[in-house]
């Protein structure tokens, strides 16, 4: 029976070359000359600890990080940027979690979502990984196409297709 994987995994190496890029690009520009800021990967707990001067320059690190993430192939659903900056002294910290692998209730939005498509196709939660089986591959493709529209918040990711 054909099936597929979604999942939401992040490659540890291409988010460490990510934030590398950034904390280059931050060091080197104008606007951060001579100015407190810290950017720095925690690969143990999947977090990102930025401290700036302000929270608007804590924005545009932010906005930076974004847009160089998606440069190096990873999706901007993978930061969560829900928890807000707080003030430490002289420095504004956030600290922004990367989302690593599909919850619980968001794998429950997702089986909930495909069953109210109403295609013939299977789907189990298997840890943090979703797998779609059925008996034509045009029905799983269908899937993948109605998933691409599904706005969760998380970066889906079709891995392990069989036919």
């Amino acid at each position: 029976m054909p099936s597929f994987d979604f999942s939401s995994k992040v490659d540890l190496q291409t988010l460490d070359n990510a934030i590398n890029v950034v904390n280059k690009e931050i060091t080197n520009r104008f606007d951060f000359k001579g100015s407190h800021v810290v950017i720095e990967l925690n690969k143990k707990d999947f977090k990102v600890n930025l401290e700036a001067e302000s929270e608007m320059k804590l924005d545009q690190i932010v906005d930076v990080m974004i847009s160089r993430s998606m440069k190096q192939g990873l999706a901007a659903e993978i930061y969560d940027l829900s928890k807000e900056a707080y003030q430490s002294g002289k420095v504004t910290k956030k600290e922004i979690v990367v989302r690593n692998g599909i919850k619980q209730e968001d794998a429950k939005k997702v089986v909930k979502l495909i069953k109210e498509s109403g295609l013939k196709v299977q789907a189990a939660i298997m840890d943090d990984i979703i797998r779609i089986t059925g008996k034509k591959i045009d029905d799983l493709q269908e899937v993948i196409q109605a998933s691409k529209g599904w706005n969760l918040g998380i970066a889906l990711q079709v891995v392990n297709m069989k036919s």
